[in-house]
């Protein structure tokens, strides 16, 4: 068989695709809850790639076993993960170029899997075709080997041509040029032919079927060479490509010429045999001329053999003219050569390491939905503690119950004080409210410091980029910094905006502190503080009032819808349905979710019926506030205003313990609001430092490309352009939120409480590759946009505060460590985020 054409391989770089991965799918998946342990798999990954990058080179057929697999746990991951957020400098250079003196090749540098799944899928049907060309034609294996790697390899090229544009969103090296992927399509589908040829030959099949197979393949060389001449092209391939191609068209032409006249010798044609037998001889004549080689030696051999007795045969017997060749009518075609589709997966053994991995698709509409769960409960939440308020504060302002617990001379402390006495010692009483406040500051230096140095970062990448683009100028051509880094200063500034509203929110704390200071520390010191604190009141007995048993069945009345609200709350945090298994099912070939999946009606058969209780509990509470205060203004005017200082104190007392209630819970929901945060912060500056590596990756390889430009001896321009590695340019983003975050109405709660306005990542963009991308969730318990702090006052029985509150709802979250957790360090990168030199830190 005459010998077959193999491209070149893409010759790729070791990088560490282990630190950006495991940062990427923990920032992605991992809950407090359920955190992604990924070491094991991301690992096993990494192993992977590096043994089929360089196991390609051996050029064995198992070998292709060993890509396939890489290839389809690359396919896999990308339904997972946004291929763009990974920041991985991927390098890869031209599979034609051979360098020059310096021994500098051209390359491309991308952090995209998009980037490295194209360059392992051209890997691949470079590799086939080195099989194929290494069968052996003597025997059947072999040949339908050969025929079915070279179908397939056109398949993948032709495939490649008309995704790799989209994919790498930027010009290509020349061998990802799309015009060079339709050539060697286009070349290994000649091929593919040309073993159907020698199969049609090797297994004696009927001269008319051979002659049809290699007209066909003629046709397709032709196509082949036609392509490769281009202008654009043609100064890509090895010197020998094109004349061997053009050579091969010939010598198919010959073949085909030759089993036709054997096609007429045997109807007695002699006239017909000898004109194709002369123009078979003429062909092959050309295919030495064009290729410099003896292609098809033994088809030559039997052609000058066979005109010779057919001229002999036709001077001394048939004496029948010789028709001319183009007067003679066509020979036929035929074609079992296809390009076949890509198959997927390609590995016989494929076995997903990130089975656990919920598609990107799913992970959208798992986001998606809990976001709208947690607007839901935080909404009814609110609407319960804002009703819960109000009734604290007009029971804080009526003095009840104390009022009517007061019996004998009055100098007794009413029951319903002690208990709230005893409930703020249980608590830890003031002292641990100033612990909490006095730990506040620390929280939030810590997340400052973060967010500082991810800025920092930033900065000091920019400013390399702007100093190398002002030295080298239009030679430095890589994308500007602030093309790349947009969505990250947009996130910066709202983050940086969070942190200033939650610094308003620990103000509104002091001050709340402050103001309700002496009734707590009162509170704190228990009964016999309070008695000697407490003034004397009158003699009246509170017994002989006839408003007094009513005023007590209205505060049971009170505790029950206090006792039901907490219950419902209770159930409303409870995550009661797991959407996974749902959206899983819902999810089609293509990676799409069915719209009628995702339409949330679970959430309304969810929580409709708990909306409807909290809905009964605030209507109930209407008619329930104007008994208390119809019973408190009869009490009042049967007992007349003789309390005075004492019953003054009583209500400052009572309105320190909610206020010590409300305090303790802020603090607790602020310290988790600060951690929460700093998780946040640190997973950002993950994903930011793994973007400057990137870029410094990308940077080095282009310096080393300018610096061995200048070191040349010659100024002869090159006649290809220079390629470097660049990345990607990011879609044009949707259109960011304002950076300063609008405040929220005045409220009960001072921290961000709603799970909405996610800052979308880096490289998520809305328009590719994933069009439907929804950012995660912020952990569930608040807004990253908006702190709602409360009054410092209570102006009651006129109604509750204006604005609406809004809850904090805990998530399960891991508890956080007093010290910055990995991943935060002032002035330098993250330790324990990145292994030991694997990145630097710049300064």
């Amino acid at each position: 068989m005459s010998e077959l054409l193999s491209v070149p391989l893409k010759k790729p770089s070791d990088v560490d695709i282990i630190t950006p991965l495991k940062n990427l799918i923990q920032s992605r998946y991992s809950t407090a809850d359920k955190p992604e342990d990924c070491s094991e798999a991301v690992n096993e990954f990494s192993k992977l790639r590096n043994n089929a990058i360089w196991k390609a080179f051996e050029k064995y057929e198992s070998s292709l076993e060993i890509i396939y697999g890489y290839y389809d746990q690359l396919v896999a991951l990308e339904s997972k993960i946004p291929p763009n957020e990974l920041q991985v400098p991927f390098k890869w250079k031209d599979a034609f170029d051979k360098g020059n003196l310096f021994g500098s090749r051209l390359s491309l540098t991308i952090s995209s899997l998009s980037y490295e799944k194209v360059c392992i899928l051209f890997n691949i049907a470079a590799l086939q075709s080195s099989v194929a060309s290494a069968q052996s034609v003597e025997n059947d294996e072999g040949l339908k080997l050969a025929a079915k790697l070279l179908q397939q390899a056109a398949g993948i090229f032709n495939h490649l041509k008309s995704t790799v544009m989209l994919s790498i969103q930027q010009d290509p090296t020349p061998d990802l040029n799309p015009d060079t992927l339709g050539a060697l399509s286009q070349l290994m589908l000649a091929q593919a032919q040309q073993i159907f040829v020698h199969k049609a030959i090797h297994d004696n099949m009927k001269d008319s079927i051979v002659a049809k197979l290699a007209c066909q393949c003629e046709d397709l060389y032709a196509e082949a060479l036609k392509t490769f001449q281009r202008e654009n092209l043609k100064h890509i391939w090895d010197k020998e490509w094109i004349p061997l191609i053009a050579g091969k068209q010939a010598a198919l032409g010959a073949i085909a010429e030759f089993y036709q006249s054997l096609v007429c010798k045997a109807d007695k044609n002699v006239g017909k045999e000898i004109s194709r037998l002369r123009r078979a001889n003429e062909l092959l004549k050309a295919a030495v001329s064009r290729s410099g080689r003896n292609l098809f030696s033994e088809i030559s051999s039997k052609i000058e053999r066979n005109l010779a007795e057919a001229v002999k045969d036709n001077d001394f017997i048939y004496h029948e003219i010789i028709p001319d060749i183009k007067s003679m009518e066509s020979i036929g075609k035929a074609q079992p050569a296809k390009v076949l589709p890509l198959a997927q997966p390609m590995s016989q053994k494929f076995n997903d390491l990130f089975v656990e991995l919920v598609p990107v698709a799913v992970h959208q509409a798992l986001a998606s939905y809990d976001i709208r769960k947690t607007e839901i409960v935080n909404t009814e939440i609110t609407k319960l503690r804002e009703s819960t308020q109000m009734l604290n504060g007009l029971l804080a302002s009526l003095n009840l119950p104390a009022a009517i617990e007061a019996t004998g001379d009055g100098s007794e402390i009413p029951p319903s004080i002690l208990e709230k006495a005893n409930a703020v010692a249980s608590l830890g009483g003031i002292s641990e409210l100033e612990r909490m406040i006095t730990e506040l500051p620390e929280l939030l230096k810590r997340n400052q410091d973060i967010l500082d140095e991810t800025d920092r970062m930033l900065d000091e990448e920019k400013a390399s980029d702007d100093q190398l683009r002002s030295q080298f100028k239009e030679k430095w051509t890589r994308t500007p910094s602030d093309k790349l880094t947009e969505m990250f200063r947009s996130n910066s500034a709202k983050y940086r905006q969070i942190i200033n509203n939650a610094v308003q929110a620990d103000k509104t704390v002091r001050e709340k502190f402050e103001a309700h200071r002496q009734g707590m520390e009162l509170l704190s010191k228990g009964a016999e503080a309070i008695g000697t604190a407490l003034p004397s009141g009158g003699s009246e007995n509170v017994e002989n009032n006839s408003a007094v048993q009513t005023l007590r069945q209205l505060m049971e009345e009170v505790e029950t819808i206090k006792a039901e609200r907490v219950t419902i709350e209770s159930d409303l945090k409870n995550p009661t349905t797991d959407m996974k298994d749902v959206f899983l099912s819902a999810l089609s070939k293509d990676g799409a979710i069915n719209e009628a999946a995702i339409s949330f009606e679970n959430l309304g058969k969810t929580y409709g019926g708990l909306q409807k209780q909290v809905a009964e509990s605030i209507e109930k509470q209407g008619p329930l506030v104007q008994r208390i205060q119809q019973a408190h203004s009869q009490f009042i005017s049967e007992r007349g205003s003789t309390a005075g200082g004492r019953e003054q104190m009583m209500c400052s007392l009572a309105s320190a313990h909610d206020a010590f209630r409300d305090l303790q819970n802020n603090l607790m929901e602020g310290t988790k609001f600060y951690n929460d945060l700093t998780q946040m912060l640190v997973t950002f500056q993950n994903k930011v430092s793994d973007f400057c590596f990137a870029r410094k990756t990308e940077k080095d390889e282009l310096m080393k490309d300018l610096t061995q430009e200048s070191s040349r001896a010659t100024s002869i321009q090159p006649s290809t352009p220079t390629y470097h590695s660049e990345p990607p340019k990011p879609s044009e983003p949707t259109p960011a939120p304002p950076s300063s975050a609008p405040q929220a109405p005045q409220g009960y709660l001072p921290y961000p409480v709603q799970a909405t306005g996610m800052p979308v990542p880096y490289g998520a963009t809305p328009n590719v590759p994933y069009p439907t991308y929804v950012p995660p969730p912020m952990p569930q318990g608040y807004n990253p946009y908006g702190t709602i702090p409360y009054p410092s006052s209570y102006q009651f029985p006129q109604g509750p505060p204006g604005g609406s509150y809004q809850n904090v709802q805990h998530a399960a979250q891991a508890p956080f460590p007093q010290q910055p957790p990995g991943g935060y360090q002032q002035g330098a990168y993250p330790p324990g985020a990145y292994p030991p030199g694997s990145y630097p830190t710049w300064r």
